[in-house]
């Protein structure tokens, strides 16, 4: 049995109706209710979200899925169906935010959309997560994270300059855009603290990564160049990179402010390069960058990772080990401040994984026991909301309309 999300923090009593599936909105539901808000997440009743088939698995379980849904109450129900979605708009009005990840029109199409959310529940706030908002010509095309990062302008500066456009190895966009619609939905519901008012949030794909890379716009419109793929640099300050040391392991290394390469230098033995016309300003810096590497890439090269590590250290120069899973969940300071246990799923066993992006001080972290099966808490979930009785749940489950939690069914 799923663990109902944790009393403390500071969206304690803020109950959230979660419509979204895969990625982008399950992230926003985990954002909210890893600070206290109760989630309830609408599935559909024979598939649930298509999350719970991703790979990797382990005995039938989806890490992915896993991560993302702990701690929140499913609920299946067919909204493809006139009475799933005469049930989820009652829930709706019973609710402070409906967070929903279909293409736009779609929940205006099932008398859904906000505005009729809000007749019913005035101070309601709905935000919306789609590859590419609710206006602009795009707007009706489907999207998903690899379109995001490829449509931002992301692939095409990350990679090495002989090598293709390249999207990450995970849900890059989808997350970046999930933690800012959990951040448009807190705001949104301060301002409805002051005014009583609810709100439409809505959020793209693209936009929050197109932020994280809008210096390269700004750079063609105001110059005309054109920002291509670097490697392992940022393009903007020198020395940065990621090196091999002499044991053959991986650190990086960012001397992004003139103090830091400054010690950085000093630490390499050259305290005199602040002083080479070459090198003296961070613009001269990356005029002069492919030999300035060559240096730092041959320094570290000399020692140990470890050793090159510690004397950086000595002289604050910013730099960490480039870590692997085993490095992470080996770490003494991500053990204390940064991962936690999945408790409670026979199938996944004792795993760790990330916990709360940020922290308020005095506040628990929340639990996160087990994953909830599809529809586990619809008898809980119908009769606390919307006082069904117990034959009622029962003649919506024989109709397809819902799948009750007291049926046992085996996992995807």
């Amino acid at each position: 049995m799923t663990a109902p999300a944790a009393k403390a923090g500071p969206l304690a009593g803020v109950r959230v109706l979660e419509l979204g599936s895969m990625y982008a909105a399950p992230t926003c539901g985990r954002m909210l209710r890893d600070f206290g808000a109760d989630v309830i997440k609408v599935e559909d009743p024979t598939s649930g979200d298509y999350a719970r088939q991703w790979t990797p698995m382990k005995n039938g379980q989806s890490f992915g899925f896993a991560r993302l849904n702990s701690g929140k109450r499913s609920v299946a129900i067919d909204l493809r169906s006139d009475g799933g979605r005469d049930l989820v708009r009652r829930l709706a009005a019973q609710a402070d935010v409906v967070i929903e990840n279909f293409r736009p029109g779609r929940m205006d199409a099932w008398g859904l959309g906000y505005q009729t959310l809000a007749a019913d529940n005035p101070g309601i706030v709905v935000t919306s997560v789609s590859g590419f908002g609710q206006t602009g010509p795009y707007k009706e095309k489907p999207g998903f994270g690899t379109v995001a990062e490829t449509g931002s302008g992301f692939a095409y500066i990350n990679g090495w300059p002989e090598t293709p456009p390249t999207s990450p190895p995970f849900g890059f966009a989808d997350s970046i855009s999930g933690i800012s619609a959990a951040m448009g939905t807190a705001m949104a519901l301060f301002r409805r603290e002051r005014t009583g008012q609810g709100d439409h949030v809505d959020v793209s794909l693209y936009e929050p990564l197109m932020f994280i890379v809008g210096d390269m716009i700004m750079n063609y419109t105001g110059t005309g160049f054109v920002q291509g793929r670097v490697g392992n640099g940022t393009g903007s300050a020198s020395p940065r990179g990621v090196y091999q040391a002499a044991d053959g392991k991986w650190l990086s290394i960012a001397a992004s402010n003139q103090g830091i390469a400054k010690r950085l230098f000093a630490a390499m033995g050259r305290p005199e390069l602040i002083e080479d016309p070459r090198y003296a300003t961070n613009e001269v810096r990356m005029q002069h960058n492919d030999e300035l590497q060559e240096m730092v890439v041959a320094w570290v090269a000399e020692r140990p990772r470890d050793e090159i590590l510690k004397v950086l250290d000595e002289y604050e120069v910013v730099c960490s080990q480039v870590n692997d899973a085993s490095d992470i969940v080996e770490d003494p300071h991500f053990q204390e401040r940064t991962l936690v246990e999945l408790t409670g799923s026979e199938a996944l066993g004792r795993v760790l994984m990330p916990g709360p992006v940020l922290h308020f001080a005095g506040e628990a972290a929340p639990v996160y026991d087990g994953v909830p099966s599809i529809g586990e808490h619809t008898d809980e979930v119908l009769t606390e909301l919307l006082a069904l009785s117990s034959g009622e749940i029962s003649a919506l489950a024989e109709a397809g309309t819902v799948r009750s939690g007291k049926v046992a069914v085996p996992e995807l």
